[in-house]
């Protein structure tokens, strides 16, 4: 009898690691950034998608340099990005495939109600310039995520140097809803994506000391996109998943629920999927 047991536990055992290993093969690791995630957006997605295809949608938050970089790492099978200069760069390099634009939204430069240099409504470069004359502080994220590579893009479009040794300059190196919150501490300006913004807005009942100044200019555009790691590169790279991610971000219930995904009533991202 206690053989039998013996036996039949080997059996229940052997089982239960091969049904483990099914569903680890159903986990698809993302790299993204900060602003998919401090929005609340992948808490929306993540079930939709699992509930489509049964894979399990894990991920780390960080900014999109340090995703990028761990893309490179085969420590990810996919990333869901916003800095198409570095992403396409990414794929030349062979480390991804099948890059594909899925939403957007857009930055904007907040701050102060009070205003103290005096950007509200002016040009991005007009604004940078006030800025930088009334040596307001300006916090950046600092961590080679999209949206510090754009604002460094920013800086050097409107024919100024980045101010990094300026004493009113200050480097956060942080997420974004972290550096909004050191802006705010220091009675700052910065540079965010709105969908953190009107988070951001949500958390204070709608009424938060920094507020939109300087919106609508075409610089200001902020695409996302996902790519899948290349096998050729991290042989371990779940291929076959990320596209079935990729499929259905960009097909029509990924962009439903991205466009139907509000804060406050406002849309936080735009989907636009070719």
């Amino acid at each position: 009898m206690n053989v039998r047991f013996a036996q039949l536990m080997i059996v229940v055992a052997a089982l239960l690691l091969a049904g483990a290993a099914v569903a680890q093969d159903k986990v698809l690791l993302m790299a993204t950034t900060t602003s998919t995630e401090d929005t609340g957006l992948l808490n929306v997605l993540a079930p939709e998608f699992k509930k489509a295809s049964g894979i399990e949608l894990r991920w780390t938050a960080t900014g999109t340099g340090k995703a990028l970089k761990l893309g490179e790492n085969c420590d990810v099978d996919v990333l869901m990005v916003h800095a198409p200069d570095a992403e396409k760069k990414f794929v030349a390099d062979g480390f991804g495939l099948d890059r594909r634009e899925i939403m957007y939204n857009d930055f904007v430069i907040i701050g102060p109600a009070a205003d103290p240099a005096g950007v509200k409504g002016k040009s991005v470069k007009q604004a940078l310039e006030a800025v930088a004359a009334k040596k307001a502080v300006f916090v950046s994220r600092g961590d080679k995520s999209g949206t510090h590579m754009m604002e460094l893009d920013l800086w050097k479009a409107a024919g100024l140097a980045v101010p990094e040794k300026e004493i009113w300059y200050a480097q956060a190196g942080q997420g974004m809803m972290a550096t909004i919150t050191i802006a705010a501490e220091k009675n700052g300006y910065t540079l965010a994506d709105r969908g953190t913004y009107i988070k951001y807005e949500n958390n204070l009942g709608g009424n938060p000391p920094l507020k939109i100044l300087v919106e609508g200019d075409q610089k200001l555009l902020n695409q996302y996109a996902v790519i899948a790691v290349n096998p050729a590169k991290c042989p371990k790279a779940k291929l076959d998943l990320a596209k079935a991610f990729s499929a259905w971000i960009a097909g029509a219930d990924g962009q439903k629920a991205i466009r139907e995904f509000k804060v406050m009533g406002k849309p936080l991202f735009t989907p636009n999927a070719k």
